[in-house]
């Protein structure tokens, strides 16, 4: 290793070690016949070829550009030259930009993969961002966006909703997905806010977990004909930019990377995830992609991981291009691949195959790291029986978009909606009353399903999800078109940037209000993915904001609708209505989930995955420190940290209530080798039945370093009846009580905790102190 790399990797303020954990058990047990596989094909492999496995180019490479047919064509030349020549190993990403049919996505990989089965004899792999449901695939199942998936607090579906996009995903004979996102979404700015499972480390952990079985099955060495590779991503710390837009630096210490950005990243690989995906941004200075600590150290030599690293979209070119920490491109291609990059998602030209020979044959990156990548690649797709089938065909798959995978989607929708206030128990809505329909997410698919859906912006789902329910539509066949007035007030441009909305009609809206019982404002966001939904200003759009406030003027009680991908500052309207409904993002489903929970046909079971902000300068988390939130500093100093929430994480209502009693613990002390197990009662004290989640918190009273307020330990779902009482357990490690102290090293202090969950609280003491010398607990 060269001075300037090892100076590149100081920069990132870690410890850097070398030294292989090789005594930790394998994060995937091996098959032995598997890797006598890779060992021989790896042998007779030429450099080229190997190199040519690592490289991934998206579809646009091989695309026919003098096409008179709208129909998307491959160019057998380009075709050619990419895998006959270049021996490239991986495509991505969609033909034209937008959904293809099953049938169209089984000819386009079944034609790559014949070339590259007839040139090498190795299998393509293709990959595909299916991150929540069948994305990119006409008529597949789409479920809510991870955030609303967080928000059901519902393992079971999470798991089922990632095997029926497994299952669809594979239909069309794609064998890889960019998914479960494990990102935090812990800075309400964030324009990915939304593709992950909220802004706590545990449920993003549990969720992928979960998201990875359903995806890989229970095999990750045989992943079999209904499933696909998992890719969890972005590796990591992506949440949190210190100026809230996407790609952008970060400033995470140590303690909070291994405490809480890595977690869900360690479950999702201890649960078999074969592949994960880079962040595209950096951390006090250094790009992920350029991070030998975090990338070969914690992934492959500290967890024994055998899987495979890919890059985000052209992320080795930016750190020569942005990042200005390479002078040029060969130079960041060694940067990357010396660090533990195994496959580059160029993803437009082969440049990257030319430089990295040259590289090997300066001796710049050592054959070991070339085979290293190359034994990664090939695992995987042995493990996926690529092989042995490397297309399928559709018609195989005949549960796809069927009735049971849109029953499914349509729960998870159901119980992934929050009800955040309900003043005089409006809701549930009166049968027989006129309802106004208004506001610009009213009649638009776009907005209930955000980015990644049938297009990267999400702009194609009014035109591709047709057949589906908007707002509107699932109002007029739940309520009768005689009940429903719509006027939506306010709307967006049709071919404008996702933000921009026309001239408003307040005035009709308002007009249209007095021929009605009830408002139903559908507000929030349009669509958008990624860097291009960065935005300047939290609060809802001035158009919107306006339309509310007019429509309060008529008297008629108001539900606001929140369909949005982040939360958008409201404390100026909420107060006029009188209930709130964080529809977030549900997907295909989300309408008709809606018009079924409004009048009580369904139950309100969400809540909330992360923190609503009540004001633009106070972002939090729930695990905040003790000083963010103090009344009065007494003294000299005369000034307040008052917390600001609008509605806080692991809040929601019900149409019943609940009522908690008898918490207890078999372990009031307690060592660090101990599994604590708690048992609380759940009564339902109302008359529907509903089904509650049940979160369990400790707080650490008092530690060396300061501790957050509290942190999620468990949680469970549970349905009761009107009337039932059950007995809930929920089981945590004591070692999970942990913290990464000021040396990066994990400890359990001896001293008292406070549990709490629902109105009940109760203390348990650690009896000794434990420290850890390894890496993870």
């Amino acid at each position: 290793m060269n001075k300037k790399l090892i100076l590149s990797f100081a920069l990132s303020g870690l410890v850097l070690t070398t030294t292989a954990q090789t005594s930790v058990v394998p994060a995937i047990p091996r098959d032995e016949k598997i890797e006598q596989k890779v060992e021989a094909l790896l042998k007779k492999m030429t450099l080229e070829e190997k190199i040519g496995q690592m490289t991934e180019l998206t579809i646009d490479v091989i695309t026919k550009r003098d096409n008179p047919s709208k129909e998307f064509q491959i160019d057998e030349a380009l075709l050619d030259t990419v895998i006959g020549k270049y021996k490239v190993g991986s495509i991505l990403n969609v033909p034209q930009g937008v959904a293809q049919s099953k049938e169209k996505w089984e000819e386009i990989i079944k034609k790559i993969q014949d070339k590259s089965m007839k040139v090498m004899g190795i299998p393509c792999i293709y990959g595909v961002d299916q991150i929540h449901g069948t994305t990119y695939t006409l008529g597949g199942t789409f479920f809510p966006q991870g955030i609303n998936m967080a928000a059901t607090f519902n393992r079971e579906l999470v798991r089922e909703g990632s095997r029926i996009s497994a299952y669809e995903t594979k239909a069309g004979s794609i064998p890889w997905t960019y998914a479960p996102v494990l990102d935090l979404a812990r800075d309400a700015r964030w324009p990915r806010h939304w593709e992950n499972y909220g802004e706590d480390c545990f449920v993003n952990a549990e969720m992928g977990r979960e998201s990875v079985l359903g995806f890989q099955g229970g095999d990750p060495n045989n992943i079999g004909k209904q499933h696909v590779a998992a890719c969890i991503k972005h590796y990591m710390g992506y949440g949190v930019p210190v100026s809230g837009k996407d790609r952008t630096p970060s400033s995470i210490t140590v303690q909070d990377m291994r405490e809480k950005h890595f977690a869900p990243f360690l479950e999702g690989i201890k649960a078999g995830a074969l592949s994960v995906m880079v962040n595209s941004a950096m951390n006090n200075g250094l790009p992920f992609h350029a991070n030998y600590e975090l990338l070969t150290q914690w992934l492959k030599e500290d967890l024994n991981w055998d899987g495979l690293i890919v890059t985000d979209w052209a992320d080795i070119n930016n750190l020569y291009t942005r990042d200005k920490i390479a002078s040029s491109k060969k130079e960041a291609i060694k940067i990357a691949i010396n660090a533990g990059i195994d496959m580059s998602m160029v993803p437009y030209e082969w440049s990257f195959c030319t430089y990295l020979k040259e590289l090997v044959d300066e001796g710049e990156v050592p054959m070991s790291r070339i085979d290293d990548a190359v034994r990664r690649v090939l695992r995987m797709k042995y493990r996926l029986g690529l092989f042995d089938t490397p297309a399928y065909n559709h018609k195989d798959f005949p549960l796809f978009g069927g009735k049971e995978h849109a029953a499914a989607a349509l729960r998870a929708a159901e119980e992934s909606l929050v009800l955040l206030k309900n003043t005089d128990g409006i809701l549930p809505l009166v049968p027989g009353k006129k309802l106004l329909i208004t506001g610009p997410n009213a009649n638009s698919m776009r907005t209930l399903n955000g980015g990644w859906s049938y297009s990267w912006q999400g702009d194609k789902a009014d035109e591709c999800a047709a057949d589906y329910n908007t707002i509107l539509k699932s109002f007029t066949n739940k309520f009768g078109a005689s009940n429903i007035i719509y006027e939506p007030g306010v709307s967006y441009k049709q071919d404008g940037a996702w933000w921009e909305e026309n001239t408003p009609e307040i005035d009709k809206a308002v007009a249209a209000a007095a021929n009605a019982d009830y408002i139903i404002a559908c507000i929030g966001e349009n669509s958008y993915c990624e860097t291009p939904g960065n935005l300047t200003n939290l609060f809802l759009s001035k158009n919107q904001l306006d339309l509310v406030k007019a429509l309060a003027t008529t008297g008629k009680p108001i539900v606001l609708v929140l369909n949005e991908g982040r939360p958008r500052i409201i404390n100026e309207i909420e107060p006029l209505a009188k209930a709130v409904v964080n529809a977030m993002l549900p997907g295909n489903y989300g309408a008709d989930a809606l018009a079924n929970l409004l009048p009580g046909d369904a139950n309100f079971s969400g809540k909330m995955p992360y923190t609503y902000p009540r004001d633009i300068n106070s972002l939090f988390t729930y695990d905040y420190k003790p000083c963010e939130d103090l009344e009065k500093m007494q003294g000299a100093y005369d000034y307040d940290a008052v917390m600001s929430v609008q509605w806080a994480f692991g809040y929601g209502l019900s149409y019943t209530t609940y009522a908690y009693s008898n918490l207890r613990v078999d372990k009031p002390e307690f060592a660090a080798n101990d599994v604590l197990t708690f048992t609380v009662d759940v009564k339902n004290t109302g008359n529907r039945i509903g089904k509650e989640s049940v979160l369990l918190f400790s707080s650490d009273l008092i530690a060396s370093l300061t501790p957050d307020v509290r942190r999620l330990r468990a949680f469970e779902k549970v349905e009761l009846r009107p009337g039932e009482t059950k007995t809930v357990t929920l089981k945590v490690k004591a070692s999970d009580l942990a913290f990464v102290g000021y040396d990066g090293k994990w400890i359990l202090e001896k001293g008292d905790f406070r549990i709490q969950t629902g109105n009940q609280t109760l203390n348990v003491t650690c009896t000794d102190t434990k420290k850890w010398n390894t890496p993870n607990k």
